[in-house]
């Protein structure tokens, strides 16, 4: 019996399959999903730092935990690892994005992205500088920056919420600006949030770089052959004074973008590969381990069908939006409140301060620029959106949760300053997102009159 003919009585069971494990691959590549579960780890830790049992988050995310053995051992609090290492893998997944988008995305065509990257200039410096004005001649300027980033996932999130009513082309214009919203903000944690540089750590980090280069010239496809040299570049940048993390990025910058082999060849083996197993007789023991070729040929071209930005962007954003963000969050969410006086004017004005930024800095920067450009006819709005829905996109703009609590982190070393941003952050992006959606929700309803 040949394999073809015994698959027809199974054609509805396998097309049932398919269905379901598109339906799950679609829900782990789903930024709303993730923006939801980011949100609930971001309140369980707020509600935990604020219980009868804060003493043991701080415990658990204080906790030193160690890594190497005899005398290379490297010790660090968990709240180290989750900030420095494990979010250099979601910097090394925004550097893909960011190279995709930069090829054939949103990025490659200047006239198609001028508008969203103007629009992201602006929402970085409107709330720069709101949060300059208020904070103005105190220490806490050092937090300007604070304010200025979008959360993808949580902005994407609510806009999914909103449902089909949405043209495409706002989530697209969303994205570019978030992209080039994540992009600047690599380029402030660079220049102004390094520590005094070692110049030693950047021969290490170079050394690690060209290492990349070098296994990519001689095609060497396997992502796990990359975690040394990516570990030596991380050292390298920790040694440096720089933060470790933009190390993510640069190994995301410099994934290759096209396939190493020819589509026209992997196609050929992929069609020989089909024919091979269909013409098999599993009726036959013997043909079984006939089979073991072509399906392993079948695996092969349809990893090497997909370029390497996509085929490790995909498989490592489910642990990232699954995994890493809400670590993140539930590591650095959980401010007690109790802890943030309010009486001492530093810290009420950083909270007041990002805040501020977030909800008005955000949306004015934005819809703004967006708006001189248009009348100027420097640029033209997308097709399908008008602006409504550029102002949607501009609330949306000012959720500003895991890079801005990142950069916060880098901002202040004293706690209750930090505590103070950090809830800033957490008010001024729970109004964005609230806004976002109820005037998303007007427009919807608008649409339909």
């Amino acid at each position: 019996m040949r394999l073809n003919e015994l698959s027809r009585p199974l054609a509805r069971p396998r097309r049932i399959a398919r269905k379901a494990f598109t339906a799950l691959e679609h829900f782990l590549h789903v930024e709303a999903a993730s923006g939801i579960i980011l949100l609930l780890a971001a309140a369980m830790a707020l509600i935990w730092a604020n219980s009868p049992f804060a003493q043991t988050y701080h415990e658990i995310v204080e906790s030193s935990l160690t890594v190497g053995a005899g005398a290379f051992v490297f010790s660090k609090p968990v709240h180290f690892w989750i900030n420095d290492a494990l979010m250099t893998i979601f910097f090394l997944v925004v550097g893909m994005e960011i190279r995709r988008e930069i090829h054939a995305g949103s990025l490659s065509d200047f006239r198609q992205a001028a508008l969203p990257l103007a629009a992201a200039a602006g929402g970085v410096t409107v709330p720069a500088l709101i949060y300059l004005g208020v904070n103005h001649g105190s220490d806490a300027v050092h937090g300007w920056a604070v304010p200025t980033a979008t959360d993808i996932a949580f902005a994407v999130g609510v806009l999914a919420l909103l449902g089909r009513s949405i043209p495409g082309s706002v989530r697209v214009f969303l994205l570019t600006l978030a992209i080039v919203d994540d992009i600047i903000a690599v380029l402030i944690i660079a220049v102004f949030y390094s520590t005094r540089l070692d110049y030693s750590g950047f021969a290490l980090a170079g050394a690690g770089i060209v290492a990349v280069a070098i296994m990519q010239r001689l095609l060497i496809a396997r992502a796990t052959a990359y975690i040394v040299p990516g570990a030596v570049i991380w050292t390298g940048l920790f040694i440096s004074g720089v933060h470790p993390t933009l190390a993510g990025v640069v190994l995301g910058l410099m994934t290759p973008v096209v396939s190493s082999r020819g589509h026209e060849r992997v196609l050929v083996e992929l069609s020989k590969a089909t024919h091979d197993v269909g013409e098999a007789d599993v009726s036959n023991a013997r043909e079984f381990d006939l089979l073991e070729k072509p399906l392993q040929s079948l695996r092969v071209a349809q990893r090497d069908l997909l370029p390497p930005v996509v085929r490790v962007q995909w498989a490592l954003h489910p642990w990232v939006a699954y995994g890493i963000m809400p670590l993140f969050a539930l590591a650095n969410a959980g401010v007690p409140l109790d802890g943030v006086d309010f009486s001492t004017h530093d810290t009420g004005w950083i909270s007041f301060g990002v805040a501020l930024a977030l909800v008005v800095g955000k949306p004015v920067g934005v819809f703004v620029v967006s708006w001189m450009l248009v009348r100027l006819r420097l640029c033209r709005l997308p097709t399908g959106m008008s602006w409504r829905e550029v102002s949607l996109v501009a609330l949306l703009a000012g959720i500003g949760f895991t890079m801005s609590i990142f950069i916060a982190t880098l901002a202040f070393s004293e706690q209750r300053a930090l505590d103070a941003a950090k809830l800033g952050v957490l008010l001024g992006s729970f109004v964005a997102g609230c806004g976002g959606l109820g005037w998303g929700l007007y427009c919807s309803r608008q649409k339909r009159k």
